[in-house]
């Protein structure tokens, strides 16, 4: 991101990176993110959708070892980075909320 250009996902994406280098609790990560009510309803609503799954999945994992279950962590983090890149695009291209 340019720095006269704030990040249209606010603190989002240094959350992410904190809670993926172990800097904030997983647990306490997923219930901020779900919090984060202002962001995804600038949004479509299946972005929602998605980082709810996306939140679920990565806790689910946190019962098990790394790569022990299902659902790979560290795949699990891809994904998210994921999610926030195409949310960034998403309110780039159409920064109004949805009507």
């Amino acid at each position: 991101m340019n720095a006269a250009q704030p990040d249209p996902l606010g603190t989002f994406p240094q959350q992410l990176a904190n809670a993926r280098a172990g800097q904030i609790p997983l647990a306490q990560f997923c219930d901020w993110a779900r919090g984060q009510t202002s962001l995804t309803q600038r949004l479509p609503p299946a972005f929602e959708t998605v980082l709810v799954n996306l939140l679920d999945r990565l806790e689910s994992s946190a019962l098990f070892a790394e790569e022990s279950c299902s659902f790979s962590q560290t795949d699990l983090w891809d994904s998210l980075q994921m999610w926030v890149d195409k949310a960034r695009t998403k309110l780039q291209i159409d920064p109004l909320p949805n009507q």
